[in-house]
């Protein structure tokens, strides 16, 4: 354990440990040379001797600090000192997206889809700089106390160079990738599954492959496909749900090409929960899985059996987490003589029997059960159907036929689509597909549907069989359908004619990727054969969706993100204003105004009320002595009120000064009166009036009896 108080690197100062992981100590720190708080990650004593866990701890800091991204938790150094490796990071206070799962149980269709676009952006980051994490999980994910989403530990990331990735590093068994489970090649699809999983524990609360051991868990991934979250979540949005699917397909070729193109979709389902806009590729016969005897003792020693299940999270003592340090895997082969619990070991024969010829007892019981089964439901067909025909149901009316679900569906528009296209189509609407005939067309190419009995746009219910009519083959002069996807409508069209098509129509729908007014899809496909009679429909784009603008006047900040961010666009919040009507911390005011209806991720800029304005104090300046002039400009700058009290003589202050001012020192609020004494200068003296008689002289007698001392001359 390193000691608080110590430096490394000359430069990091260790506080305080925060958290502990499998092979590093967490400590908060503080980098002297730019005065901010870091976490910096040690590595453990017992790993120091360890050549291979060096170059991991070394590989986990290459891989993240050449990201910069505010969904990526920053690597800023690392270093040896001391023989103590390090790694100084961003501190980033929060709790893991694991642990905000385990509090809430499951998160809302909102919160899953903003934390989902937040994760999918640091994730996109990282695969834009050729780096593919390899272990996306809820523990790897930050939710800091500001709302802020951010990817961690990059333990055993792995660069992407010109050729495949192979290697038996996988990550946490719960959410890794059927080719990670294999130990074949990992790419971004690889991390995507990875969300996929995630998604789907955050809308269920629930994992969706476990079992007794890392073994079992890792061939579920290999076999099993994802139960639907609809089955443990009725109320998950239909588009949502498709998401997760999509992510989670067993064959990489069919779940989403990157992060960005997960993200779109994110950000519709938010504007259209069941939207039926998801298109999963159709299952070709590569898609099956199977597992060779050699690939599952790999998996077997891939994994741990005594697996802990990724539980010892990192906390700070105020309940804050900072980082989750799993261990690292190894990369190579290891060749270790050991002995598992399947009963293989290096230096001895497999001890489990796999002779072809060998019967599994547990087979023949499964088979016995299901002959059984298969026989009952004949048995039950065949005495329903004659007592039907002998009148015995009669009476069966439909009141007491089987639960149906009255839903009704729109009927899509199947024609001019491959099979396997249509039956997806039908399937994603809860409908059957069955081709009733096979005939030649005039219109469509063979394996191509070119009638279905239900029209296009009605209404069925669920789970009624749609009828198609498929071709055999073209009749009539073939023509190749020109590829026009990408071009405009109107040059499209024209191209089409020339051709020689006399049937062109164009639908329309919206897309961020495209430009309005440019071809989407056509149907049928570019480079297919087709006559003159063939009806071609082209998917013109109408340009992005347009979002309307939420009302987040008087609602609080956090309350003002999280609706502007549902609605698919971004905030700004650096403004702030003084209010003597808004409540601090509420908005003021939005730009655009609510109701607007504006593209994606445009930002809305929100003024959050500081409060009424604090009082301001004003400093007394002295004007005694001074002309009025000065006195009332002072106040009138200073928002003071100055009051002329009255006027006097002064022999001391010449006329139009100020002779006394209350108050005249000290602070006082804005407003105060300011009352003076105004001088009017000396007071003037009386001169004698000439045509007055003198007064009489009043003087008394001398009282020695004698004249006055004019007199003595």
């Amino acid at each position: 354990m390193v000691k608080d108080g110590i430096f490394l690197g000359k430069r990091y100062e260790v506080l305080s440990k925060v958290g502990a992981g499998g092979m590093a100590d967490v400590y908060k720190g503080r980098d002297t040379m730019l005065n901010r708080y870091v976490a910096i990650k040690v590595l453990k004593r017992e790993f120091r001797e360890e050549d291979e866990f060096i170059r991991k701890f070394r590989s986990e800091a290459q891989s993240a600090a050449s990201l910069l991204n505010p969904n990526i938790v920053n690597v800023y150094d690392v270093g040896e000192d001391r023989g103590l490796y390090y790694m100084v990071m961003e501190l980033v206070e929060g709790i893991s997206l694991k642990e905000y799962i385990e509090r809430k149980g499951r998160l809302s269709h909102k919160e899953v889809i903003s934390i989902a676009i937040q994760m999918c952006t640091g994730i996109g980051a990282a695969h834009a700089a050729g780096i593919i994490h390899r272990d996306i999980k809820p523990q790897n994910i930050i939710i800091s106390r500001d709302g802020k989403v951010k990817v961690t530990d990059f333990g055993i990331a792995k660069a992407v160079t010109s050729n495949t990735i192979s290697s038996n590093a996988m990550g946490s068994v719960h959410y890794t990738s059927p080719e990670q489970a294999r130990g074949g090649y990992s790419d971004a699809k690889s991390d995507i599954y990875s969300i996929g999983i995630t998604l789907f524990e955050m809308v269920t609360g629930q994992v969706p492959f476990d079992g007794d051991s890392t073994v079992s868990i890792a061939i579920k991934h290999l076999q099993e496909e994802v139960t639907p979250p609809s089955e443990f979540v009725p109320d998950v949005p239909y588009s949502l749900e498709q998401i997760i699917l999509k992510c989670t397909q067993k064959n990489a070729e069919r779940r989403y090409a990157s992060t960005s193109a997960l993200i779109q979709d994110l950000k519709r389902s938010l504007v259209d929960p069941d939207g039926d806009f998801v298109y999963i590729p159709p299952l070709r016969n590569a898609d099956t899985v199977i597992i060779t005897d050699e690939e599952l003792d790999d998996i077997r020693h891939s994994y741990d059996d005594e697996y802990d299940d990724d539980e010892d999270y990192d906390h700070y003592h105020n309940d804050s987490r900072l980082y989750h340090d799993d261990e690292y895997q190894d990369d190579g082969d290891d060749e270790e003589d050991y002995e598992d619990d399947y009963g293989r070991g290096t230096g001895g024969q497999r001890m489990d029997s796999r002779d072809s010829d060998t019967v599994n007892p547990r087979m023949n019981k499964v088979m016995k059960i299901l002959m059984i089964v298969v026989a009952v439901i004949i048995a039950f067909v065949l005495i329903y159907g004659i007592g039907k025909a002998a009148g015995i149901f009669k009476s069966a009316g439909s009141g007491t036929t089987a639960e149906k679900n009255t839903d009704e569906v729109k009927v899509p528009d199947v024609v001019g689509k491959s099979e396997e296209e249509a039956k997806e189509i039908l399937n994603k609407k809860k409908l059957g597909y069955k081709p009733v005939a096979r005939e030649e067309s005039k219109k469509y190419d063979e394996g191509i549907v070119c009638e279905q009995k239900q029209k296009a746009g009605s209404k069925v219910k669920k789970n009624t069989t749609i009828q198609v009519v498929v071709s055999t083959g073209l009749v009539g002069e073939e023509l190749l359908v020109p590829n026009i996807v990408g071009w405009s409508e109107e040059d499209a069209q024209k191209t089409l004619n020339d051709s020689g098509f006399e049937n062109v129509s164009s639908e329309y729908e919206y897309d961020s990727e495209v430009p309005e007014g440019n071809v989407i899809s056509m149907t049928p496909q570019a480079g297919s054969k087709a006559t003159k009679d063939t009806d071609i429909k082209m998917i013109v784009s109408k340009g992005t969706e347009k979002v309307k603008v939420p009302n987040v006047v008087g609602k609080t900040q956090s309350d003002a993100q999280d609706q502007i961010v549902s609605a698919g666009l971004d905030y700004n919040n650096t403004n702030t204003e003084y209010s003597d009507t808004v409540k601090k911390g509420k908005v003021i005011s939005q730009s655009p105004e609510a109701g607007k209806r504006v593209g994606p991720d445009t930002v809305v800029t929100i003024v959050i009320s500081d409060g009424p304005k604090p009082e301001e104090n004003v400093e007394i300046e002295n004007f005694i002595g001074s002309y009025e002039e000065a006195l009332t400009d002072w106040a009138y700058e200073n928002d003071l009120n100055a009051v002329k009290s009255k006027e006097e003589y002064s022999n001391t202050y010449p006329a139009g000064t100020i002779i006394s001012q209350s108050p005249s020192s000290g602070k006082v609020k804005k407003g105060t009166r300011i009352k003076y004494v105004l001088s009017k200068g000396p007071e003037p003296v009386q001169e004698p009036d000439p045509g007055q008689e003198p007064e009489p002289d009043t003087q008394e007698p001398d009282p020695d009896g004698g004249d006055s001392g004019d007199d003595a001359y």
